[in-house]
């Protein structure tokens, strides 16, 4: 049987480090068995779902270079929930309740005080077709649950392991909502039997929606998917995460410099027994990626760990990735590849180039400490004038030594402030040919 997987985003936002890691592991599971990956977009909600975000997610899939298999849109099958609809109301399935959001939330509090379950109590299986007309005369418009099997519903989980829920525990889930809005508890069963998905990872969030879906697609004649639900992400600090999402988007990751290969090696371990590695493609990620590896604990998420990820996958970029960009900023061709080769050392991002470029061509502000004032206007004097060679920073740091009585850290460190405006930076030596101009000259 082929594997088949799903990320089923709804376009009212743009997608988040949430959405990726569900993105990504339904993704590798399909490329790991050669299955197929589908991209579905769950747009019935017409009013909040925006054509700018489905373009967005997309873009952010392809930066990321997680491939689709094939799209689907929810927003054009209606007709077949509709048919999916009238099969379950012919077989008693699906039935019709008028109760107001108030008239629902004062059950809720009565149960509640009563010490019992706040489930709904399935008063609209009681109406008559008169009263039901006689509601509809009163201007209420109706919707529809789905009526559940008061038994059991069991499954082995691919993260949590076996679950067993009482569905006499839950309310009989809205299906179709007044005004005939078809809600993703329904149009995802259907999708997911009609499309023959097998595999299903999602938020732990979801694991009561996984019950109740489990008999709708009984009841449409569809056989349930393998279901996997992985932990939710909290903060650095164990804090909810959702009030921070919007600064997690995976657009202003990739605006802040992240790489995604920092991104799709930590969500591909994060949560699981295995250490977070980076991998520099998507097979070695698939290769490594292994669902029983990851636990139900909620998983804390700092956006800080990816800066080192993110750096260390700088700097394995060869110079023909980076060549056009470090063209942009004014090296010269002959000196593109060396600078490439001392800058890629100092970066965490790339966008931290500009600064190195900005300091070979135009020269740092100096940092001279009062003490070493003489000091460097001594060893300025003895600086020749650029081109320098790589021989260059020994010579003269001999020549100041020799005049000067100076040596070790006394020596070199006010002379790299001096020349690079800061304490730490590459070796001297490989920096001095691609110094265009010293500002402590004067």
């Amino acid at each position: 049987m082929t594997t088949v997987t799903r990320f089923a985003p709804s376009p009212t936002g743009y997608i988040h480090v949430g959405n990726l890691r569900t993105a990504l592991m339904n993704y590798l599971i399909a490329r790991k068995t050669g299955g197929t990956f589908i991209l579905r977009i769950d747009d019935t909600d017409q009013e909040r779902s925006k054509q700018e975000y489905v373009d967005a997610l997309k873009a952010d899939l392809e930066w990321l270079g997680i491939a689709w298999d094939r799209e689907e849109r929810q927003s054009l099958r209606l007709d077949r929930y509709a048919e999916a609809a009238d099969q379950l109301r012919a077989e008693g399935k699906l039935y019709e309740c008028f109760e107001s959001p108030t008239e629902l939330d004062l059950k809720r509090k009565k149960q509640l005080n009563m010490h019992k379950p706040p489930v709904y109590d399935r008063a609209a299986l009681a109406l008559s077709e008169e009263q039901k007309a006689a509601l509809r005369a009163e201007g209420r418009e109706g919707y529809w649950r789905f009526l559940l099997d008061q038994e059991r519903i069991e499954w082995t989980d691919g993260i949590i392991g076996p679950i067993s829920i009482d569905a006499a525990s839950v309310s009989d889930p809205v299906l179709i909502k007044a005004g005939g809005q078809v809600l993703y508890t329904f149009a995802s069963s259907v999708d997911d039997t009609d499309m023959g998905v097998t595999h299903i990872v999602r938020g732990a969030d979801h694991v009561t929606n996984t019950a109740t879906q489990i008999q709708i697609i009984r009841a449409i004649g569809g056989t349930p998917p393998a279901f996997a639900h992985h932990s939710l992400l909290t903060g650095p600090g164990g804090e909810e995460l959702s009030k921070r999402l919007g600064a997690l988007s995976i657009r202003d990751l990739r605006a802040n410099g992240i790489a995604p290969e920092a991104l799709l090696s930590m969500m591909a371990r994060l949560g699981s027994s295995q250490p977070v590695e980076l991998r520099m493609t998507i097979d070695e990620i698939a290769e490594g990626f292994d669902l029983s590896q990851f636990g139900a604990a909620p998983t804390k998420f700092d956006a800080d760990d990816l800066i080192p990820l993110t750096r260390a996958r700088n700097q394995q970029l060869p110079f023909a990735a980076v060549a056009a960009q470090i063209a942009d900023l004014g090296i010269p061709a002959d000196q593109a590849e060396a600078f490439w080769a001392v800058a890629s050392k100092n970066i965490d991002k790339l966008s931290d180039l500009g600064h190195w470029a900005d300091l070979c061509l135009n020269g740092a502000e100096p940092v001279i400490d009062a003490e070493d004032a003489d000091f460097i206007a001594a060893a300025m004097a003895l600086l020749p004038a650029p081109p320098f060679t790589p021989a260059t920073w020994g010579e003269w740091t001999a020549a100041v030594k020799e005049a000067t009585g100076r040596k070790g850290k006394g020596l070199f460190m006010p002379l790299r402030k001096a020349l690079t405006g800061q304490a730490h930076g590459p070796e001297m030596a490989e920096l001095m040919p691609l110094l265009h101009k010293i500002r402590a000259r004067g």
